[in-house]
């Protein structure tokens, strides 16, 4: 964010008239100014590499680099909204943790609730830098299809990766994320959470028992993976 503490925002967009629409938009919206605009994608990548950007409004479908080509190289280091008059790149932007979707013709109303979800999201990030480490939490939030869900730890048994989304399975029931198993991997506390599969990350406080190869939570049976058995047993005191 710069001095001001306004966050800085690219749009970048091979129409003029969609990267036009989108700066007037956010020439409206408080808290919000444009440090680059501009209509060639590879442009707009030199800049964001440069740290100086915290949201991008990416088209999907540009000459010499797509959109989500261009996140796979930023690698998460700003949040991003895609725009495109194709709905169909819709799933394929959440698996690459996107704040929103929008569907051209952007009307201001639904930009305005994409610009809602970047605030958040940019905002828990400036906190969990100003937090306690993640090991002294006792909760995080996610995604969900409409709504940001507060999930405490302890009320977690399991989390499995389905094909668009991730589930989290807990004692009040199961919650849909738009998460990544990488993410959640990267964010649980270690000394609670394993993964012992790629499909499945368990809390470790909830396992009943281990048997022929998998551990049982909640009468529910999870492979152990291969590749993830060592290191649960090192992580497992049996006596």
């Amino acid at each position: 964010m710069t001095n001001s503490g306004n966050i800085r925002c690219v749009v970048v967009d091979d129409e003029p008239l969609a990267v036009k629409l989108l700066t007037d938009y956010i020439s409206k919206t408080p808290g919000f100014e444009v440090v680059f605009k501009t209509t060639h994608v590879l442009e707009a990548l030199q800049f964001v590499q440069e740290g100086k950007t915290d949201l991008v409004f990416l088209d999907i479908q540009m000459p010499e680099l797509n959109g989500i080509q261009f996140m796979k190289i930023i690698r998460n280091s700003c949040k991003v909204i895609l725009t495109t008059a194709y709905h169909q790149y819709a799933i394929e932007g959440y698996e690459h943790d996107v704040v929103d979707y929008l569907l051209k013709p952007i009307t201001f109303d639904r930009y305005m609730i994409a610009i809602q979800k970047a605030r958040l999201r940019l905002q828990e990030k400036v906190a969990e830098t100003t937090l306690q480490p993640a090991s002294a939490e006792e909760h995080l939030f996610i995604k969900t299809e409409y709504r940001v869900q507060k999930i405490a730890f302890a009320s977690i048994l399991y989390i499995e990766a389905l094909r668009d989304y991730i589930a989290f399975h807990t004692a009040e029931g199961k919650i849909l994320s738009l998460e990544s198993m990488r993410n959640m991997e990267a964010l649980l506390p270690a000394h609670r959470f394993i993964r012992i599969h790629k499909s499945y990350i368990i809390n470790k406080d909830k396992i009943d028992f281990l048997e022929r190869g998998k551990i049982v939570i909640n009468s529910q049976y999870l492979p152990i993976g291969d590749t993830y058995k060592e290191k649960l047993m090192a992580q497992i005191k049996i006596v």
